[in-house]
């Protein structure tokens, strides 16, 4: 399955164009360090990833887990004049605002924001007609129903009661996943958000364990049979870590692996922290699946 087409400030991403989604955090407590920039710091940050071959640059100004209370003034005053500069400066760059507040939201669209990127589910109700209002797109995600900055703890999605004797038992937390982005998809698409706007993020480690999240990048083609873009934001994350005993720092081959398999499977947009790296990986597979050609082919030829 070749997962489903994503558009954005009317430019269309197909099969043969992966998009790479570049993290930049203005916050001083990322999880990972190497992705912590101040003003300056964060603009180099942009320029940097758009020479690597990010598509896309996602902007965070509050720190995914637990820390210190970030205020809505806050947040704003890391995110936005980021995103004004960008669109100044890198005309290009479409640019993504990872928050879960609508405030957030309608001042990063008025300094001309492109995708909202909601990590936590619809927390704030009001973020998608945001999105729908000012023409933005929209990542719907799942957290199990976890509040903002909340960490889970033994989760457990068991079988719904009528599922088939012979179901596989690890398809309790996909089953939740899909009816939980299946509604929110639906609900952005009926506010007026087009359905290859609304990005569907099964949003690894949020709400879940490392066996849920090896899982989910397992069964990645059923996400894509949701018919909205699927973006998979693996990068470096804690079930990497755990899988191969590793810290945030040397999680890179981990993510490679895990990303080159949900591509393969039809995910469309990778969130990523080393963004020469997942372009490379992504294109490869791309590549291979039939959907982009080789950049050249002398080999035999000449």
């Amino acid at each position: 399955m070749t997962g489903t087409d994503l558009v954005l400030r009317g430019r269309r991403f197909g099969p043969e164009h992966p998009v790479v989604m570049a993290v930049v955090n203005r916050t001083s407590d990322s999880f990972y360090a190497a992705a912590r920039y101040d003003d300056d710091g964060a603009d180099a940050a942009v320029a940097r990833a758009e020479s690597e071959g990010a598509d896309l640059v996602d902007l965070g100004g509050v720190r995914a887990g637990r820390g210190p209370e970030v205020t809505v003034a806050e947040e704003i005053a890391r995110v936005v004049p980021l995103v004004g500069r960008i669109r100044r400066r890198h005309p290009d760059l479409l640019v993504s605002v990872d928050t879960w507040r609508a405030e957030v939201a309608r001042a990063a669209a008025d300094a001309g924001a492109d995708l909202l990127n909601d990590t936590w589910a619809g927390h704030d109700p009001e973020l998608v007609e945001v999105a729908a209002e000012r023409g933005l797109g929209v990542v719907c995600s799942h957290t199990g129903g976890l509040a903002p900055r909340t960490d889970p703890f033994r989760v457990a999605y068991p079988l719904p009661a009528d599922a088939p004797a012979d179901a596989d038992p690890r398809d309790g937390v996909l089953l939740d996943v899909l009816d939980t982005l299946r509604t929110a998809a639906a609900r952005a698409v009926a506010l007026g958000v087009p359905a290859e706007s609304v990005l569907v993020d099964p949003t690894h480690d949020f709400g879940k364990n490392t066996w849920h999240s090896l899982h989910l990048v397992r069964r990645t083609e059923a996400l894509v049979g949701l018919g909205h873009p699927v973006l998979v934001a693996l990068s470096r994350k804690d079930f990497v870590g755990e899988t191969l005993d590793l810290p945030p720092e040397d999680r890179l081959e981990g993510t490679l692996a895990a990303t080159a398999l949900a591509a393969w499977h039809g995910a469309r947009v990778f969130r990523a922290h080393d963004v020469r790296a997942t372009r490379r990986t992504v294109d490869m597979v791309a590549s291979i699946r039939g959907d982009r050609p080789p950049a050249r082919a002398t080999r035999g030829l000449l």
